[in-house]
């Protein structure tokens, strides 16, 4: 077994929620990392709500969190847009009002500097992508909040913006970065926030790719849950998780088992 986690990383979507109805368990296992004194942060992809609306969301789940306790994609890319283009001009298509948390970030509809790209939605019109095409045609830079091919919803898989993503990076013959996850910076970012290591921190997903092969890449410990977008064929394609359970009411079992 893995040594117990000086921290823990929860995805949200499809591990503490699924349309934001609780998936069983969720909110005591949260209790449980709180009783135990482990630190832990809330990573999340989604770009639809603020830090705020996701702990109100939450709460009105029956999961009570603090906004602090959340990170998201757009918190990230606020973050690398800041850092790596400051001053610049930037034209987002996304899902949501992410302006909340896109602090000091510049939006505009004509010459961009950035292309910034969020969680999909009915905006994703061929207009309004062909726009963000012909932005980065002209010489725009392309950010991606996350690659998220598809998300699980209560009625179903749904496409995400990711695909949306590979054919503007194949069209424009540019490469994004990105910024959620499974970007080393944004795993690096939540756990600087409750100052733990890699090698000492579990990240809990239900995406293998983005949330438990991007963590193990790392260095952390990977928990896969069979929850959300999870099927049992993506345990045969690539690095087997750490540690694999049916769902986030098994966390506390596994804590008492390191």
């Amino acid at each position: 077994m893995s040594p117990a986690p000086a921290g823990v990383l929860l995805d949200i979507d499809g591990v503490l929620t699924i349309s934001w109805e609780e998936i069983p368990g969720a909110s005591a296992a949260v209790e449980e990392l709180r009783r135990r004194g482990i630190p832990y942060r809330l990573l999340t992809n989604t770009t639809t709500h603020t830090r705020t609306e996701l702990a109100k969301t939450l709460e009105g789940a029956g999961i009570s969190v603090r906004p602090e306790e959340v990170v998201t994609a757009v918190v990230g890319a606020a973050a690398y847009l800041r850092e790596k283009h400051p001053g610049a001009r930037c034209f987002l298509l996304s899902d949501g009002d992410a302006t909340e948390d896109l602090e000091g970030v510049e939006l505009v509809q004509d010459d961009p500097d950035v292309v910034l790209i969020g969680g999909a939605s009915d905006d994703f019109s061929y207009r309004n992508v062909d726009r963000a095409f012909r932005r980065l045609v002209g010489g725009a830079s392309l950010v991606a909040m996350h690659r998220n091919l598809y998300w699980r919803t209560s009625d179903g898989l749904q496409l995400d913006a990711g695909a949306y993503v590979r054919g503007l990076e194949e069209a424009a013959d540019v490469e994004a970065v990105v910024v959620g996850k499974p970007a080393p910076t944004f795993f690096l970012a939540a756990l600087g926030e409750i100052g733990v290591s890699p090698e000492s921190a579990w990240m809990v997903g239900d995406d293998v790719e983005n949330d438990v092969r991007g963590a193990q890449r790392l260095g952390m410990t990977g928990v896969q849950v069979r929850t959300g977008k999870f099927r049992e064929r993506d345990l045969s394609d690539g690095a087997p998780p750490t540690h694999v359970i049916g769902s986030i009411a098994d966390l506390p079992a596994l804590l008492d088992a390191s």
